[in-house]
């Protein structure tokens, strides 16, 4: 449309709203943030807002929907979590300029820039990851990731060498649960409305939509060259090779994305990024997403691509008892990647159990911990010189409990005995520094109680600064001069009834009723008149009133200014709080898992290293199990798994039993040693492992037209390509999801594989129905066969119908089992009478008609059992027994069949 045909303030929109055409653009009118056109159907329609039009021009009425500025937050919350981003236009004045109020496009919101803490999980980061994938040939194949938090300050970035670079990629972003993926458009700009973006980044990578949502962007941004540029320039470096990543292009390219994404949305929070961490996932335990999602780390199955802060059920359920919100974080992160390193764990370990044995200073720690302020995230709101009053108030409180806990840690450093005990990071108190002279001076700039933004005014303590308190001094002295006047006016005119008001319009006023108009005296000025009075102003009421408005502008333009001194003043400080932060989340969750510890009756793990070192938990217990078990008593279980040398437990019995279960203790309890934890247990003597794999369940992905059968078959090939001697497997129900003879003789397989290949010899808990692979133990040397006990009652008479009733211990103890409890197990589950008689029956036949196939290349036999169709002779049965085929020319075996087809039918 004609420029001539629309309002300024309509030009003035347009403008903004090309720069910025995939976010919706909140543009601040006064009180509200307003949108327009198509972005207000969408903001109408998300948020059930009222949807309303304006007149901008001539013949030109457009949509707009609108929100409170002050609530805006939490619509801005709404907004990015359907998918959207939102771009925050503000008045950058409070005078226009020839009429028009100067505005800009302050911060771009996306999911992985959100800086609010309304807007944030407390106990989780909030990541921004960008994805660089190389699908070249052989060894040239990888991946690179980046990630940052611009909440902590964290930056980061890998390069994952891989011959399946997206397998890789999704392992890992599984693990960081990313708010936001940049990924590249290819090249193909996406041109269609904003709504619909998100839904087209998923149909580019479907892999990647359950990972967090996706944010396509420019091809050409990915080129190594521009990307190591932007890294150099904003690192203020002349080389990578200092931060561990000259030699990864791949690693450079994402993190080089990361800086120019956030520099076009977020260009406040790239100041502290200050650093860039290269890490390896060499360095952890391998977890894929399978096992991750078996072993319910950090959400259950039923919550997966749910709400993700749901951790209920979840062994971080179990163990997150963290006082401080950095602490909370720094638990998750662990729990998602297990170290391999035995010596950092020993700090760990150590950390906790000094913890663990000094329970006073336990105590007190957890009280001074406790209701602690985010200092992660406060110092970097600081280092973004968006920290408000508050905020400084909260790093203030903080600081003040941190010489607390250096006092209670010395207490630590100095026991009853003679020997002082040897303390491990932070427990050594040399990263919490109290900083007395921060917090006198903080103590001395603001109030007790402030308000949340400094444009409120009264946050500075008086005697901060003499010119603030003069300028207050001549307001006080202003209001109450006019405070007075109303009864000295009264006393002088004689007009009883005479008020003093104040709106926004006519500024102080002197009220009369036209009753006593007579008795006004003369140096009143009538201002305004009512329909029952008049409103006067005199000369000295306009000056005080000059005074006041004037005295009030300068107050709170001089108070922002002194607050942006002292944001100044505190960010010298910033490195020193982070570093104190960072001590605080340690101890915190040392602290943490001391007391879990104590309240659990976890012990201390003995870690040993080597591909030959076994597994060996005595009264083992699953961590989350156990706490959900409201009037029964947790069964504990023993494991010595490659003790002997005998690497692979092949585990039989019924269902309802707790196969499964056992399983993911001895995998939770593994991994609990390996993120520095005490585990449930009386003793465990940990072999570290450098993956765990779990494929425990069957998990439909029928949307990605994959059927359970398939599911376990692309997870066990994954498990088999992959383990590795030092590996941990735990595989429940191979092969269960197609016929016997197909499961039975892939079992089989597998179990053989393991045992036979080379390179592999895993630590394997081998769960099955299938009987039949207990033959394995008595000629592959390094299988063993338990089982989950059942002990055998009295029965209520006999009976096909009525087998003998069993109790089921829950215990696991070697060889295979007797038999199998299915029918047992339906009777229980109250299947009619008629179906498990039936069953028996069937049963019977089974049995009395098994046979011995060979298997193995004919050196080992199984028992398998063919189940009859009819159960007495049938004619069409007796004539093909009878039938000679190799007499018979092809018509006349076509005639016969059709024959005996007709019988049958």
């Amino acid at each position: 449309m004609p420029p001539s045909t629309v309002t300024p303030i309509r030009q003035q929109y347009l403008q903004i709203k090309k720069r910025y055409p995939d976010a919706i653009l909140f543009f601040r009118l006064g009180d509200f943030y307003e949108t327009f056109d198509h972005d207000a159907e969408i903001v109408s329609q998300e948020l059930d807002v009222v949807l309303t039009s304006r007149s901008m021009g001539k013949g030109q009425r457009v949509p707009m929907a609108g929100v409170p500025h002050h609530a805006a937050d939490g619509y801005i919350a709404d907004l990015i979590a359907r998918g959207h981003k939102v771009a925050v236009c503000e008045q950058m004045s409070d005078e226009p300029i020839k009429g028009l109020m100067p505005r800009e496009v302050v911060r771009v919101v996306t999911p992985g820039t959100v800086v609010e803490p309304a807007m944030l999980a407390d106990k989780r980061n909030n990541y921004i990851a960008a994805l660089v994938l190389d699908d070249g040939v052989g060894p040239n194949a990888g991946v690179g990731i980046a990630y940052a938090d611009i909440t902590t300050g964290e930056f980061a970035t890998t390069q994952i060498d891989h011959r399946s670079p997206l397998e890789a990629a999704v392992r890992e972003l599984d693990r960081l649960a990313p708010a936001e993926i940049v990924v590249g458009d290819g090249g193909e700009a996406y041109v269609g409305p904003p709504e619909t973006r998100a839904k087209e980044a998923a149909r580019r990578y479907p892999r990647l939509a359950e990972l967090g949502v996706l944010a396509l962007y420019d091809q050409w941004r990915f080129e190594e060259g521009g990307c190591r540029q932007a890294l150099l320039q904003h690192l203020r470096a002349s080389s990578l090779a200092g931060f561990g990543c000259e030699d990864k292009p791949l690693a450079i390219r994402a993190a080089g994305v990361i800086v120019q994404y956030l520099g076009q949305h977020q260009s406040a929070a790239l100041a502290q990024l200050d650093s860039l961490t290269t890490y390896s996932t060499d360095d952890f335990m391998t977890l894929d997403v399978a096992t991750r999602r078996n072993l319910e780390l950090t959400e259950t199955i039923r919550e997966h691509g749910g709400r993700r802060d749901r951790a209920q059920g979840s062994l971080l359920w179990v163990l997150d008892e963290t006082r401080t919100p950095m602490g909370g974080r720094l638990l998750r992160r662990w729990l998602t990647q297990p170290l391999l390193n035995r010596e950092a764990l020993e700090e760990r370990l150590s950390a906790v159990d000094i913890c663990f044995h000094h329970l006073a200073a336990r105590t007190a720690l957890a009280e001074q911990l406790r209701g602690m302020g985010d200092l992660e995230r406060l110092t970097n709101r600081l280092i973004q010189r968006i920290a408000g009053p508050r905020d400084l108030l909260s790093i203030k409180a903080a600081l003040e409990r941190v010489a607390a806990i250096g006092e209670r840690i010395a207490q630590m450093a100095s026991p009853a005995e003679e020997k002082p005990e040897e303390l491990v990071y932070p427990l050594d108190g040399a990263s919490l520094v109290p900083m007395p002279d921060l917090v006198e001076l903080l103590d001395r700039a603001l109030v007790d109680d402030p308000p949340a933004t400094i444009s409120q005014g009264g946050a500075i303590r008086p005697g901060y600064s003499a010119e603030l308190d003069g300028i207050a001094e001549s307001v006080a002295e202003a209001k109450q001069w006019v405070a007075g006047l109303e009864r000295a006016e009264r006393e002088r005119t004689g007009i009883k009834s005479l008020k003093v008001g104040y709106n926004k319009v006519f500024g102080y006023y002197l009220e009369v009723t036209k009753a006593n108009a007579e008795a006004v005296p003369e140096e009143y000025i009538r201002k305004q008149t009512l329909v029952n009075a008049e409103r006067y102003i005199t000369p000295e009421l306009k000056d005080h009133e000059a005074l006041i408005l004037h005295a009030e502008e300068r107050s709170q333009d001089l108070e922002a200014r002194l607050f942006a001194e002292l944001l100044e003043d505190v960010a010298v400080h910033a490195d020193e709080l982070l570093a104190t932060a960072w001590a605080v989340a340690h101890l915190d969750v040392y602290v943490n898992l001391a007391d879990v510890a104590a309240a659990y009756n976890y012990v201390r793990p003995e870690l040993v290293e080597g591909s030959d070192v076994g597994i060996e938990i005595v009264a083992g217990r699953h961590p989350v199990v156990e706490r959900t078990l409201l009037d029964k008593t947790f069964v504990p279980n023993d494991t010595c798994l490659g003790c002997d040398h005998d690497t692979i437990h092949i585990i039989t019995g019924p269902n309802m039993t707790g196969k499964p279960t056992y399983l993911r203790q001895v995998a939770l309890i593994t991994l609990m040693a390996q993120i520095g934890s005490f585990v449930p247990a009386d003793v465990a003597r940990i072999g570290l492992v450098d993956r765990i794999f779990a494929r425990v369940g069957a998990q439909d992905e029928i949307a990605a037209g994959q059927s359970t059968f398939m599911v376990e078959m692309v997870e066990l090939a994954n498990i088999l390509n992959h383990a590795t001697s030092r590996s941990l497997l735990i595989l429940d129900e191979i092969g269960r999801g197609t016929s016997t003879y197909d499961g039975i003789s892939i079992a089989w397989a597998a179990v053989e594989y393991l045992h036979n290949h080379p390179r592999l010899g895993p630590k394997t808990l081998f769960a099955t129905h299938y009987h039949e692979l207990t033959e394995l133990e008595g000629f592959l040397p390094r299988v063993r066969n338990y089982n989950v006990s059942v002990v055998s009652g009295a029965g209520s008479g006999g009976g096909a119908d009525k087998p003998d009733d069993v109790i089921f211990t829950h215990h696991i103890v070697p060889g295979g089992a007797d038999r199998s409890y299915g029918i047992h197990v339906g009777r229980m589950a109250g299947l009619p009478t008629a179906v498990t008689q039936r069953a028996q029956e069937i049963l019977k036949d089974l049995e009395s008609a098994a046979q011995r196939v060979p298997v193995g290349g004919g050196q080992k036999v199984i028992h398998v059992k063919q189940l009859a169709l009819f159960r007495d002779s049938h004619p069409v049965v007796d004539a093909l027994r009878e039938l000679d085929v190799s007499t018979m020319s092809p018509l006349e075996a076509l005639n016969t069949l059709y024959k005996l087809q007709q019988e049958i039918d």
